[in-house]
């Protein structure tokens, strides 16, 4: 199949809050093949930095578009996804956001490919693995991901209400924590576990609350600990591996979980050898795609580490995410944003559900397995054109064209 065009949306929410929710806005690429069949894909990026990868001119050997790279490759099957991988990297060596745009053009591959061949993700990626055990997917307990509120009153409710909707887990992160002190940091926690009960997983986001400071990161950890917390999540800044790392040397009270701001390969290697890291979190969309993501999961397997998705976005996202470890069962938790906003939460016809045993597992359909809502696309689009010395770079079709 050759690509004969990628095509990139912006879509946003009408108003934009400081709130940190990824759900507000995204970015999408669509790829398609001259038999017309396409792939979708989904970045969780700054829209207009992301799309100004695929779309700038030539600067030099070193920066190159992503959309002139793409454009006219011949795929296949996942060796010319990987083939196609490694040209963008190199042919776009300089651009820095070259990694966090090139997701949503892998994961648009991966879904084409799938859909050609008629077979799911998950079954395209097994051939990469061991060979050592079935290649099967395995059913994963959805944890629900939402901020905490801003008094430990309403993070309770928020809690028995996930509780009602069916979650036998949940995490909750941000919003106040790690801004006023310990005591609120405590009662937040507890006020969470309170509204989830005793029997269900909770786990903690601080939201890189200390920076570097792995000495109250180890003092948090320890406080949350008799409130039965699974992990404490990205204690510190991405970048602080170092202090990861002294976090581990002295034996923290909760194990570990980070890597979702990891946005290259290395940096998650980073964190997992030198961070030393009890859980990776890795964002399929942020990191480089499918491809990238499941080289980390097969160093995180090497390594017996657990493996989880780091997922803020919608079900086109989730579906990528869960395709990279739905068939490893030791890494039985996935990443379920629960209150995402209209646009994420409407954006694929068929979204991710549990089964009648509580589990997520990805559809047996093509590709991805989910197909996205033109509607939803179409309602929230966000118009750009880029012109640069009366050249047009960039004009996004009429909505009614999409």
């Amino acid at each position: 199949m050759r690509i004969d065009s990628v095509d990139l949306f912006y879509l946003a929410m009408p108003e934009i809050t400081s709130a940190a929710d990824g759900t507000q806005d995204t970015f999408l690429v669509r790829i398609r093949a001259e038999n017309g069949l396409e792939g979708w894909g989904e970045c969780d990026a700054s829209p207009l930095v992301t799309l100004a990868a695929y779309v700038c001119p030539p600067s030099h050997g070193n920066i190159v578009g992503l959309r002139d790279l793409l454009t006219g490759e011949q795929v296949e099957g996942p060796e010319d996804i990987s083939r196609i991988h490694r040209k963008v990297l190199r042919g776009a060596l300089d651009i820095e956001q070259v990694h966090h745009a090139l997701s949503g053009a892998d994961i648009a591959l991966w879904d084409l490919v799938g859909r050609a061949r008629g077979e799911p993700i998950w079954k395209l990626l097994c051939d990469r693995d061991d060979g050592s055990r079935p290649c099967e997917p395995h059913g994963k307990i959805p944890y629900a991901s939402v901020l905490f509120a801003e008094t430990p009153e309403q993070t309770r409710a928020c809690a028995e209400e996930l509780r009602r909707e069916g979650f036998n887990a949940a995490k909750f992160g941000w919003g106040p924590m790690g801004k006023h002190g310990a005591e609120l940091d405590v009662a937040l926690v507890e006020a969470a576990r309170e509204g989830l009960g005793p029997d269900a997983r909770l786990l903690v986001d601080a939201g890189v609350a200390w920076g570097t400071d792995a000495a109250t990161a180890l003092a948090r950890a320890e406080a949350f600990a008799p409130f039965d917390v699974g992990w404490l999540e990205e204690p510190l800044d991405p970048q602080a591996v170092e202090s990861y790392a002294r976090l581990a040397a002295r034996g923290a009270a909760l194990p570990i979980a980070a890597g979702e701001g990891c946005s290259s390969y290395r940096a998650a290697i980073d964190l997992i050898e030198n961070g030393r890291v009890d859980c990776i979190q890795i964002d399929a969309g942020r990191i480089g795609g499918i491809t990238t993501a499941h080289r980390i999961r097969r160093v995180a397997q090497a390594r017996q580490l657990r493996y989880v998705n780091h997922t803020f976005k919608s079900h086109l996202s989730l579906a990528a995410a869960l395709h990279v470890f739905a068939t490893r069962a030791e890494d039985d938790l996935l990443e379920f944003p629960a209150r995402p906003s209209e646009l994420c939460r409407d954006l694929v016809l068929d979204p991710l559900r549990p089964g009648p045993d509580g589990l997520v597992v990805p559809s047996p359909r093509p590709g991805l397995g989910v197909d996205l809502q033109i509607k939803t696309l179409q309602r929230f689009l966000r118009p750009v054109r880029v012109e640069v010395g009366g050249e047009v770079l960039f004009d996004l079709p009429a909505v009614g064209e999409v």
